[in-house]
């Protein structure tokens, strides 16, 4: 279970937090340690000629974030902008960046033996963008972000901007 120990990165190592938020009907987190806060959802101004992952950026308390819709970033659908629409903020490495999903749904903390890795076959064929999975009793299950992963599609979606550098 390599890929459980890079998602517990809590001060106590048997436990994790983990964000959790919906985006087309499914349920995603994202561990709480790299999340610095979930705002409402605010208008997006679009970034002339960027990535085609970045829906543009927001000016949150005098920063300017760039903004990722996170269904449009799992491949599929721009999310659906609600009254319980939010950007996640978050922070990796110095780097600050929103994700814009359909709500924030709750915090889940659980043991850290509780991570599943994600099926074989699914990293096999080169899907890195579940980090983990946790199984809930009656429920689907939580799929945890690799944000690494999505950083890394919107710097592939980079190379494919026309005009862009």
């Amino acid at each position: 279970m390599a890929q459980t120990a890079s998602v517990t990165t809590a001060l106590d190592a048997t436990s994790i937090n983990l964000a959790c938020f919906s985006v087309k009907e499914r349920v995603y987190a994202i561990d709480i340690t790299q999340v610095k806060e979930i705002v409402r959802w605010q208008q997006i101004t679009p970034l002339p000629k960027a990535p085609t992952l970045i829906e543009g950026v927001v000016d949150l308390r005098g920063a300017v974030i760039p903004v990722l819709d996170l269904g449009r970033s799992l491949g599929g659908d721009p999310i659906e902008v609600t009254s319980q629409a939010r950007i996640v903020v978050l922070e990796l490495d110095g780097l600050v960046l929103g994700l814009c999903v359909e709500a924030a749904i709750d915090v889940l903390s659980l043991d850290a033996t509780a991570l599943e890795d994600p099926p074989a076959l699914a990293t096999h064929a080169g899907y890195d963008a579940i980090r983990a999975v946790v199984r809930r009793s009656g429920e689907a299950p939580v799929m945890v972000l690799s944000i690494e992963h999505i950083l890394e599609s919107v710097y592939r979606s980079a190379l494919h901007v026309p005009g862009g550098a």
